[in-house]
């Protein structure tokens, strides 16, 4: 009896959410959870114009989580560049930036994956009379953010879609953000750009007639939150994990995907480590 008495509360014991008690003890110690982010894509992650106050989906997801567990929650604005390193080196806990989970990036940490994306094309109005689709990129120059892999795939496309056909490849040209390559494109040094599908009709309504997107995704690729390859680390992200399934289980996740029109970039379940 005294054996099954134990065998029960170790179940029940192991279904227990993951609460502030479950992460490192420095975090309950201190109370608070430290997330990077840098608010330069929106809507996942900007500043409200009215408020200077950060704003987006990764935001809100953020702010879920530490209710969740029961943490306060700092943010850290952080160069995309430097997101990684300030994990580890302590700087922050985790990240949420919209950041592609890649198999170089799992060298140095963990991800737990929380929504999808994938690289789009895309032009401006005043191109779109000769930049009608996708075919008509090749031998033109295209742009994206360098801290990114769609330059790679960008380069991928073009040698599958033009050069295999006999057609000229794709300039690629490598830009400091998103922001850069939307002002290198109205200013037509480069003739298209590329980024997440995620973020394009967040701009299309703030700029009205501007963009004129090309075809569909042509890749599909899972953000993540990255985690230090360490004890603390892999306690932090079963922790976090776990509020993430429940985000998902009451109705959150959702609410929060749909206030950003984000409804095609959701994931069924929460998985770690699956990017590509």
């Amino acid at each position: 009896m005294r054996r099954l008495i134990a065998l029960a509360l170790a179940a029940a014991f192991a279904a227990v959410p993951a609460v502030a008690q479950d992460v490192p003890a420095r975090i309950k110690q201190a109370g608070k959870i430290v997330i990077g982010t840098m608010p330069n894509y929106a809507p996942i992650t900007y500043k409200d114009p009215a408020t200077d106050k950060l704003a987006g989906a990764d935001i809100e997801i953020g702010e879920a989580i530490a209710k969740e567990l029961g943490l306060r929650l700092e943010w850290q604005e952080v160069a995309f560049a430097q997101m990684l390193p300030s994990l580890a080196t302590g700087r922050v806990d985790t990240v949420l930036a919209g950041m592609s989970d890649l198999p170089t990036r799992r060298d140095t940490a963990d991800f737990v994956n929380y929504m999808k994306s994938g690289a789009q094309f895309f032009t401006i109005s005043a191109l779109a009379g000769a930049i009608k689709t996708t075919d008509d990129l090749c031998g033109k120059s295209v742009g994206a953010s360098r801290s990114t892999n769609w330059p790679r795939q960008i380069e991928e496309w073009s040698a599958a879609n033009c050069v295999a056909k006999g057609k000229p490849a794709i300039a690629v040209v490598g830009t400091e953000g998103s922001v850069d390559a939307r002002t290198q494109l109205k200013t037509q040094r480069i003739q298209a750009a590329v980024q997440g599908n995620e973020t394009l009709p967040w701009f299309q309504k703030l700029e009205p007639n501007t963009y004129v997107v090309l075809g569909s995704a042509f890749t599909e690729s899972l953000a993540g939150m990255p985690f230090p390859k360490t004890a603390e680390g892999a306690q932090l992200r079963a922790a976090v994990k776990g509020a993430l399934e429940r985000l998902h289980a009451n109705g959150t996740y959702d609410r929060i995907l749909a206030t950003y029109g984000l409804q095609a970039n959701r994931v069924a379940s929460v998985v770690e480590n699956q990017g590509q």
